[in-house]
């Protein structure tokens, strides 16, 4: 069946970067700026955790953005609810310093630019537990911008997160695409390659590999973003 779409990851794939250090510097950020609003950092940090754990355990019943505030006001009290904009207030203004931990990959908007050309469906499948601000602030870094891709994935518009199945499946519906149709580009062995089990095809781009359960990559599709141009040229070759 012919490409339609490719789907991308976001951080660590068109974003290199390490993962840790990245959540470390974001964490240190945030709490900094939360700190003159009364949240002790180590308490913050794992308020978010907490919150983040759930948004990825998420049955469907509310999208994400929802199930993150309750979590956290279930830890803090709904008048944490009072303190929303001062969380947007570090995004709009403080986050853009934690791209200093990032990088910037030349290839990543040359591959997307290719696939716009080609009108194929481009596709920001990072996982929705930043709010859109935050995806956006992101997509700048990597040298892109929201304009570059058909949808992208955040917490206000998803109800399920990775590994779930059902987050590439609401993907799948919303854009009218079957699995086949699509290739899934990830650097997380468990999150991105996992949209092979409804028949996606997948390639693992291995700058900033993620393989926590140490599992066999070897059937993967794989390698830099030399070897993902061509994979991608191939399959639209086909």
């Amino acid at each position: 069946m012919a490409l339609k779409a490719v789907l991308f990851d976001l951080d660590g794939t068109l974003l290199p970067m390490d993962q840790d250090v990245f959540v470390k510097t974001y964490f240190k950020g945030l709490s900094l700026a939360l700190a003159p609003h009364g949240y002790e950092p180590k308490e913050l940090v794992g308020a978010i955790w907490q919150g983040t754990e759930e948004m990825i355990h998420n049955d469907g019943n509310e999208i994400n953005e929802i199930v993150f505030w309750n979590s956290f006001c279930n830890h803090y009290g709904e008048d944490a609810k009072k303190d929303i904009p001062h969380f947007d207030r570090f995004y709009q203004e403080e986050f853009d310093k934690v791209q200093e931990v990032c990088q910037r990959h030349p290839m990543a908007r040359e591959i997307v630019q290719y696939l716009k050309d080609k009108n194929i469906l481009r596709v920001l499948a990072t996982n929705p537990i930043f709010p859109s601000i935050a995806t956006e602030k992101r997509m700048g870094w990597a040298g892109l911008s929201p304009d570059d891709f058909s949808y992208y994935t955040t917490y206000e518009n998803c109800r399920y997160a990775k590994p779930n199945l059902n987050y590439y499946r609401d993907i799948l519906e919303k854009l009218n695409l079957s699995p086949e149709e699509c290739v899934m580009v990830g650097n997380d062995v468990a999150d991105d390659m996992v949209a092979e089990e409804l028949g996606m095809n997948v390639f693992l781009l291995t700058d900033c590999l993620i393989n926590h359960e140490n599992r066999d990559i070897s059937r993967y599709p794989k390698g830099s973003w030399d070897e993902l141009l061509t994979y991608l040229k191939k399959c639209l070759s086909e």
